[in-house]
């Protein structure tokens, strides 16, 4: 192990001896006040306490006539960390998190759509009320179903993980459902009264797609014809006798041969 550096402990007394001898002309103003308050020379730090993640289940309880608010916390194996990672800040753990991991791992291209992230308080979640997964002002995405089902599992009694989940996508599909059908009558309205739409997201990527497979079956044949070409330069050209006799083989049973 290295030599402990105190450097910074011995700050003040460096300026002392600094002014002392000369080297400064004036002492800094935070001499005295390191002197009536000096820092901690307690060298070991104590392990900061580890963030634990707590549920709030509704649950019925034996005896009693309604079901009781019940707190559980999740105890976790956790791996010993390494020495340069021990005080590091700590790992702050939420419930929602593991909803959204499993939301959007169940659903990728719901990262795909475009979300809007601002808010015009900070404080919108407050005027929201989820007792039911569609609310005003709010557009319908992952979040809403993450929201919806942390409110089951908190409130419906004996609710478990799974029946949340079901019930939160079931609602989800539905709206999302009578989001595409509402599109789609609005496009046909549309170009019913003569609008005329471009080429849509699905031709836009079949055209580039297909412009680069053009693009790379130039290329192989390129790569191709090259390589041909170097294995002929390295295997030598034919040999000429061999093919001077078999044209006179050809002459001398009689067949024409065409120059």
């Amino acid at each position: 192990m290295g030599k402990i550096n105190l450097t910074a402990l011995r700050v003040r007394q460096t300026a002392l001896n600094q002014f002392a001898s000369g080297k400064t002309s004036k002492l800094p103003q935070w001499v005295n006040v390191i002197g009536e308050i000096p820092p901690a020379e307690t060298l070991i730090r104590t392990r900061p306490p580890q963030h634990e993640l707590v549920q709030q289940r509704l649950k019925t309880v034996p005896g009693s006539s309604k079901p009781q608010v019940v707190f559980q916390v999740q105890e976790k194996r956790r791996k010993p960390k390494k020495p340069s990672r021990l005080f590091q800040p700590v790992e702050l753990k939420y419930e929602e998190d593991h909803l959204r991991t499993e939301f959007f791992r169940d659903h990728p291209w719901e990262l795909a759509r475009p979300r809007v992230l601002l808010e015009s308080t900070g404080k919108d979640f407050e005027h929201y009320d989820w007792s039911r997964i569609q609310q005003p002002g709010k557009r319908l995405d992952g979040e809403s179903v993450v929201q919806r089902q942390l409110w089951l599992l908190n409130n419906v009694p004996d609710m478990n993980k799974s029946t949340a989940y079901d019930i939160a996508r079931r609602e989800f599909y539905k709206l999302r459902l009578q989001e595409d059908i509402q599109r789609r009558v609005a496009a046909e309205e549309a170009a019913a009264y003569g609008a005329e739409f471009g080429p849509s997201y699905m031709e836009i990527g079949m055209k580039m797609e297909s412009e680069q497979y053009d693009k790379w079956v130039a290329w192989a044949r390129e790569t191709s014809l090259v390589q041909d070409q170097r294995k002929s330069a390295l295997s030598g050209a034919p040999d000429l006798g061999e093919t001077v006799e078999s044209s006179e083989t050809e002459v001398e049973e009689g067949e024409t041969v065409t120059l």
